[in-house]
């Protein structure tokens, strides 16, 4: 099977031997209806309500959509507008502790027998996906007939440097991930379940192939050390040898992926009743003074995060998520969302950004793209406003991944050009369907006046 390309960037797994260490409960926690791809939730509670560890905050908007529960028990200070790192607008509730952590009395184990009430469980249990995408989970396993699925695949991949939450669900919720895969094999009817790990974590390899032991249909596959392994697309390939077409979905080639911790946490709601109210993730980064794996409630502000591993020094940038995928954070106000597997902050020498040169067509974006785009065309196509040529070079298939502009020795910010690139194109199409929806109106409403002149 051809290899897809990829970079050998540095791993940086500075955390992975470090267990997670619960954060003291933050004084106040905000928690924004926009923690996952689809309709925001809609906010449940006013200003002045009591609230209670695990009660709803907000219900889903719609059905792709996800619940939000709260982590903390104390008092709703606001329900006000709020801006998200990615400059979405939305609601977000702001809780104020109380510092006991009373927990909601209903709290109890869901009742799962059948397809229908696990669904139901995933969906309640406010999981979506945990590795930085955000999409509900139940909504991805909601699947009209389970013979489509040949494959279901737990990416344990964490291929981004510097990240290693996910190692650590491998390693200390081995018996939660374990349930989750029986869950899987007895209500999705899977004809195989794959683990699939990068090689750069033999302790986790070993622990996941020994907790798994014989389960009839599961592998534990190991991946290669080469980023982006866990790119969904990518990793069906290294995993399956199938390629997802464009503008398909997984499923369509019989394939369903989760992340490992979305599946410790479905696991834990199941056998709980607790739905998902914390996060693990990794702090670390040159700014760090004492880089860690940390358990907060969702909705803590970074700025708390920091200041249990020992405050920052020097911070230039700060980002939610790896160094190559990442998303740049204003301040240390922001808080820990569902998908938030990381926390890095890098001092003045490790953010700064190389001056860019001019692209000498070596073609190593090409040689290294793991989808085998054209980056250095699509450059081109977009400072020539031509988003015709960024069709044709299929930059909507871009995952952002950054191999190209790790690789450039111009230093060409190529993933921004994707992401403009991208913002250009979807311009130009809906510009062409509305004028292509003009047309046929026109044409229907002459031929409509050809036929009352007859």
């Amino acid at each position: 099977m051809k290899r897809l390309g990829g970079i050998h960037a540095p791993h940086r797994k500075n955390t992975a031997n470090l267990t997670p260490e619960q954060l003291p409960i933050p004084s106040e926690i905000v928690l924004p209806m926009s923690m996952h791809i689809g309709a925001p939730a809609k906010p449940g509670v006013k200003p002045g309500d009591e609230v209670k560890v695990g009660q709803l905050i907000g219900e889903p908007g719609g059905f792709v959509s996800s619940p939000i529960y709260t982590g903390v028990s104390g008092k709703v200070k606001s329900v006000e507008p709020f801006m998200t790192v990615t400059g979405q607008k939305t609601t977000a509730v702001t809780i104020v502790s109380d510092g006991h952590q009373t927990l909601l009395e209903e709290i109890k184990p869901p009742t799962v027998t059948n397809l229908e009430e696990f669904l139901a469980a995933v969906k309640n249990s406010g999981v979506v996906g945990l590795g930085g995408a955000g999409f509900p989970t139940a909504v991805k396993l909601t699947v009209k007939d389970l013979n489509q699925i040949d494959y279901i695949i737990i990416n344990g991949a964490e291929c981004e440097p510097y990240i290693t939450s996910d190692t650590r669900t491998l390693l200390d919720d081995a018996e939660a991930v374990k349930g989750g895969v029986e869950l899987l094999k007895e209500y999705m009817k899977t004809k195989k379940i794959v683990v699939a790990i990068e090689a750069n974590k033999p302790e986790a390899i070993k622990k996941t192939t020994d907790t798994l032991g014989e389960l009839n249909g599961v592998e534990v596959f190991t991946l290669p050390s080469i980023y982006p392994q866990g790119g969904e697309k990518v990793l069906i390939y290294s995993v399956t040898g199938r390629v997802v077409p464009e503008g398909k979905l997984p499923l369509d080639v019989g394939v369903v992926v989760l992340n490992v911790t979305t599946l410790a946490a479905i696991y834990k709601y199941i056998t709980t009743g607790m739905p998902l109210v914390s996060k693990c993730l990794t702090v670390d980064g040159s700014a760090v003074k004492n880089p860690k794996n940390v358990i907060a409630p969702i909705g803590t502000p970074l700025s708390a995060v920091f200041d249990f591993c020992g405050g920052l020094e020097n911070a230039e940038k700060i980002l939610f998520g790896g160094p190559m995928m990442g998303i740049s954070v204003p301040d240390t106000s922001m808080p820990v969302l569902k998908n938030t597997n990381a926390a890095l902050a890098f001092n003045s020498k490790d953010a700064a950004i190389p001056e860019p040169v001019n692209c000498i067509r070596c073609g190593r974006c090409v040689e290294h793209c793991p989808l085998h785009l054209m980056p250095l065309n699509i450059e081109t196509a977009y400072s020539l406003k031509k988003p015709e040529m960024l069709e044709k070079y299929k930059v909507n298939v871009c995952m952002e991944c950054g191999c190209c502009a790790y690789i450039c020795p111009a230093k060409r910010p190529l993933v921004q050009v994707m992401k403009l690139s991208k913002i250009m194109l979807r311009e130009y199409q809906d510009k062409k369907k509305a004028e292509a929806e003009k047309a046929k109106a026109k044409a229907e409403k002459e031929k409509g006046e050809v036929k009352a002149g007859e």
